[in-house]
């Protein structure tokens, strides 16, 4: 067993489905101790099943990272249980499909409470039991739209490049003070998740119609391969991982292009993206 993971104590949020799920159950297999929770509590017991048959050593909670003191009493909840923490990976999103004038202000709320402060929540409450162990690492889970914008995304890219945004100031931070913690974030592409089908939609866009799209045009990789790419990243110390050849490919044409990328995602996005109703 890779000793980045073996006994270590590793603590995952949003691990009822997708990558969350993927990620624990790639890290019981490298011999971590998972504290895993979610919203979706169904969800969160299946994984714990899954975890579990696998032989790995596992505790749950119901948890909604935008609840910053019910992060805080976790972290200390974990630590005690555990005697330690190594590891966070602030992972728990939701996603929306809607145009700047047609979206409330409340539905772009959600998402930055969510996808942004639900990161910042962990990242704060788990920093100093990282700093604790001498063997710290922070992953943090922005986007392939932290790295460039799209239509009907708006509230998903503020988010997101926020995430990227305060990840990379914070890993600057951390090598400053030689601190014993790293800092990775995290840009997947298209991934083979259902958060598309548990999206919410702006009135003027067809649910299903967003979804079918997200899963037939965009998922290209599978969580398995997201979670590997990552715990890769981890091990290698990485400071940016991207996942998904469409990740990497997007993001060297905003390197090359700079905002001329723009014009470009306007061109295409006319002719394939879901319509209006």
């Amino acid at each position: 067993m890779s000793t980045a993971f073996a006994g270590k104590v590793a603590v995952v949020t949003g691990a009822g489905s997708g990558i969350g799920r993927a990620l624990a159950l790639n890290l019981a297999q490298r011999g971590a101790k998972l504290a895993l929770s979610d919203v979706d509590v169904n969800g969160l017991a299946e994984t714990v099943r899954q975890v579990e048959a696998l032989g790995g050593e596992v505790e749950s909670q119901f948890l909604d990272v935008t609840q910053r003191e019910n992060v805080l009493d976790y972290a200390e909840t974990v630590k005690t249980r555990f005697g330690k923490i190594n590891q966070i990976y602030n992972n728990a999103g939701i996603a929306y499909h809607g145009d700047v004038e047609e979206s409330s202000f409340k539905d772009i709320e959600r998402i930055v409470d969510v996808d942004f402060w639900g990161v910042v929540n962990g990242t704060k409450a788990f920093l100093p039991h990282l700093h604790e162990s001498g063997d710290g690492h922070i992953v943090n889970v922005s986007s392939l739209f932290g790295l460039l914008a799209m239509p009907s995304q708006a509230a998903y890219n503020a988010a997101k490049f926020a995430v990227r945004g305060f990840s990379e100031a914070l890993r600057i931070e951390l090598l400053i003070s030689k601190a014993p913690v790293k800092m990775t974030v995290v840009h997947p592409g298209g991934i083979k998740t259902a958060i598309a089908r548990n999206a919410t939609v702006a009135e003027n866009y067809d649910q299903q119609s967003v979804a079918k799209f997200f899963d037939s045009k965009l998922a290209k990789t599978t969580p398995d391969q997201a979670a590997k790419t990552i715990l890769k990243g981890v091990e290698k110390g990485k400071g940016r991982v991207l996942i998904g050849s469409d990740a990497i490919a997007l993001d060297l044409l905003v390197r090359v292009t700079g905002s001329k990328y723009q014009g470009l995602i306007a061109t295409v996005a006319k002719r394939v993206m879901p319509r209006k109703k």
